[in-house]
């Protein structure tokens, strides 16, 4: 089941399943590898890498919510220079197309590190993060920078209070395909030290409020939409590719069940056998594969 997932061209981005985690959920393909078959996966976006270093933020990080958390890690990693220096072996044995998750900071820093990018061949494609504030121009400049400076497709991951005001303008600018959406951002009471902290939203109750914004982008959009946000079910997942987008991608939900990643993977691609009826427990598990229906059958004769 191949899906193309960015605009037509010699440089489109296609995939087997149309099922990826979202950035920061994943780190580089160093987590998470010993719970989910990173194969059964349509693509791998990386952790949110900046041109320079950023330090995490200091205090409480996650706040539970009633229906989800509250997430304030600060964005830390290394670095452009050297994230790319410690991955690039790794990323490039991975059997899986890698976009790399790139901050848009500065114009010249998107600039620096798209050049950078664009020469290495373990990185397939670019999801460029626009922050919550970022303005309509610079939505576009940062667009328009990005893809001047790579010969790969650029995704753009848009905020979601601005994104039906920004979408078209991005797509205009050049957007290979565009991610609905960055996780909220909200405010909620740290119950340790009782301040009101800030943070991204994840968790179940995002997916209305995403879902519908899909929908509605989808109809007049060119460019290929992909769903994320409070998906935590293969239902959740099929009903972001009902409303019009080629691909989604999983956050919070990894965190909780790895696995699950795996089974919505293998539900969207077609790699999960339908329960027979009558089928009893043993017999039968959500996301079970042709593979190992098969082995379970042959275990069985032999008995």
């Amino acid at each position: 089941m191949a899906v193309e997932i960015t605009r037509p061209g010699k440089s489109s981005l296609i995939v087997d399943t149309p099922v990826m985690p979202a950035a920061g959920t994943f780190g580089f393909g160093d987590v998470y590898r010993n719970q989910v078959d990173i194969e059964k996966l349509g693509a791998l976006v990386t952790n949110p890498v900046t041109y320079r270093p950023w330090h995490p933020a200091s205090g409480t990080r996650v706040i539970p919510m009633d229906g989800g958390a509250l997430v304030h890690t600060g964005l830390p990693n290394m670095g452009i220079s050297k994230t790319l220096a410690k991955y690039r072996t790794a990323l490039d044995k991975l059997p899986l197309p890698v976009i790399l998750h790139l901050v848009a900071t500065t114009v010249e820093d998107v600039a620096s590190c798209a050049s950078r990018i664009d020469a290495e061949y373990a990185i397939d494609a670019i999801e460029l993060g626009l922050n919550d504030d970022v303005t309509y121009e610079d939505a576009i400049s940062f667009t328009r920078t990005a893809v001047q400076q790579v010969e790969k497709p650029v995704l753009v991951r848009l905020p979601l209070q601005s994104a039906y005001e920004i979408a078209e303008a991005v797509a205009d600018a050049g957007a290979g395909a565009l991610v609905v959406s960055a996780p909220p951002r909200g405010t909620a009471r740290d119950p340790y030290s009782g301040r009101l902290l800030s943070g991204r939203i994840y968790g179940p109750l995002v997916k209305p409020m995403v879902l519908r914004i899909v929908g509605q982008l989808a109809s007049f959009i060119k460019v290929p939409i992909i769903g994320a946000g409070g998906i935590h079910s293969a239902q959740d997942a099929r009903d972001y590719i009902d409303a019009g987008a080629v691909a989604v991608q999983v956050d919070s939900l990894t965190w909780i069940d790895p696995h699950m990643l795996e089974i919505i993977a293998r539900d969207l691609g077609g790699l999960v056998v339908t329960r027979e009826l009558g089928a009893f427990p043993d017999e039968w598990f959500p996301g079970m594969g042709e593979t190992t229906r098969q082995r379970r059958q042959k275990k069985e004769s032999e008995e």
